[in-house]
């Protein structure tokens, strides 16, 4: 196992596989240099650009990536691009394939990252579920992009900022709570009249709401964990790690 990613644990169909990467570590730091050190991924924080192109070829060699990954724009939103469409896709914040070898790609550094696939394995995609991009229906397009029985989903949650340390406002409960009642039960007051939210309590919510039962991983807090995730929240300006999905038994090219 190398010190700059894991495979999760969790029922995939054969031939789907998954991967979350961490900022690096002793001995195997990565390319980048404070305040992104070391593994970042992201192209989009201000980091050295040859740094971040080292570190991505060397996860696409060193995982055995079957291609590049299909990085996304992300902003927030809830568009999710049509991998297997001809044509460079704008903005968005989700990604779903039928492809063998293409391989779906989220950064993150305080945001939920969710990956998908069909119990057949025939289709894989991932989500950058943010707050913004919960609240505004993103789980909900991406489940609905397969066009298939919810039921048939599995969904996996990656590393994410935990409900200890995730303050917001009343503007992010009502942002829930307007379109679901319930959601408030992911909200708890704190001593500074504020709310610490639980995202992946959220995300969780929204997709048995879906009909998305088979739900793995969670757990995981990017902000509590310095020696191993970036995360915006705690540093400010800081890399990004990535979270990737993508079906099996393609040739490399």
């Amino acid at each position: 196992m190398s010190s700059l990613w894991f495979e999760p644990e969790w029922p995939a169909p054969p031939g789907v596989r998954v991967l979350s990467t961490w900022r690096g570590m002793m001995g195997d730091p990565g390319a980048s240099k404070a305040p992104y050190a070391g593994f970042n991924l992201g192209d989009h924080v201000g980091d050295v650009p040859s740094a971040v192109a080292e570190n991505r070829h060397y996860l696409r060699n060193k995982a055995g990536l079957p291609r590049e990954p299909s990085w996304l724009a992300q902003v927030h939103g809830v568009a999710v691009a049509q991998l297997d469409d001809p044509g460079v896709a704008g903005p968005a914040d989700a990604a779903i394939t039928h492809r063998p070898g293409t391989v779906c790609a989220i950064l993150t550094a305080d945001c939920l990252p969710v990956v998908f696939s069909i119990d057949s394995g025939e289709a894989v995609a991932a989500a950058h579920a943010g707050w913004r991009g919960l609240a505004a229906g993103v789980l909900r397009e991406t489940v609905q992009a397969f066009g298939t029985p919810p039921e048939r989903l599995l969904a996996w949650l990656g590393p994410a900022i935990g409900p200890a340390h995730f303050e917001v406002g009343s503007e992010v409960l009502e942002a829930f709570t307007a379109i679901d009642p319930g959601a408030g039960e992911a909200f708890h007051p704190n001593a500074r009249g504020r709310f610490m939210a639980d995202l992946q309590r959220l995300a969780r919510r929204q997709l048995m709401k879906l009909g998305v039962t088979r739900i793995y991983g969670g757990g995981e807090c990017t902000f509590s964990r310095a020696d191993r995730y970036f995360s915006h929240r705690r540093d400010g300006v800081t890399g990004r790690q990535a979270t990737l999905i993508w079906r099996g038994n393609a040739q490399k090219r």
